[in-house]
């Protein structure tokens, strides 16, 4: 993987969840919610090279999932609760303001991912960024479904007793 594909892939499963809670709060079926956050990922992949990382990128990725959300709404535009442009813009500016308070939490996740073997942090990879289930894991990696999902419960537990740690020494 080259290094601008493995830093978006980085900075994208960190916004994930604020991308996905922002274009949830404008798209209500689930089927097409899913469909614009793939099309949200694809373009903010395809424009990665545009990106200045001296700013926040969720704020970045949050004005590429606008743009979709907006495309959606207008292939919509016979739904009465289609947003408008100024009312879409509020809820951009919204997202990009609001600082969730697990920040600090994820920050401490990265940290303690990072400090596990090869191997572990493979195996949460197929697990939480693929969504790979222990059978498919073992599949892949010429283990057990059972031995995947031990390997993985063992990893949790390393990324708790970090967690627990390093919030005690910055509390």
């Amino acid at each position: 993987m080259d290094p601008s594909t493995a830093e978006f892939t980085r900075q994208w499963t960190s916004a994930l969840p604020k991308v996905s809670a922002f274009v949830g709060s404008m798209v209500f079926d689930v089927s097409d919610r899913d469909d614009v956050l793939q099309d949200c990922a694809i373009a903010a992949m395809t424009s990665f090279d545009r990106y200045d990382s001296t700013r926040p990128f969720a704020a970045w990725v949050i004005g590429v999932a606008r743009n979709q959300v907006r495309l959606y709404l207008r292939r919509k535009s016979k739904d009465p609760h289609i947003f408008d442009d100024d009312a879409l813009d509020n809820l951009v500016d919204a997202f990009a303001r609001n600082r969730p308070s697990h920040d600090k939490r994820l920050t401490r996740l990265e940290n303690c991912v990072s400090q596990l073997d090869d191997r572990a942090r493979e195996l949460c990879e197929l697990r939480y960024s693929r969504n790979l289930k222990p059978a498919a894991i073992g599949e892949q990696l010429g283990m057990s479904p059972n031995a995947a999902a031990k390997a993985l419960q063992r990893i949790r537990e390393q990324l708790r007793s970090c967690l627990e740690k390093t919030h005690l020494s910055t509390s």
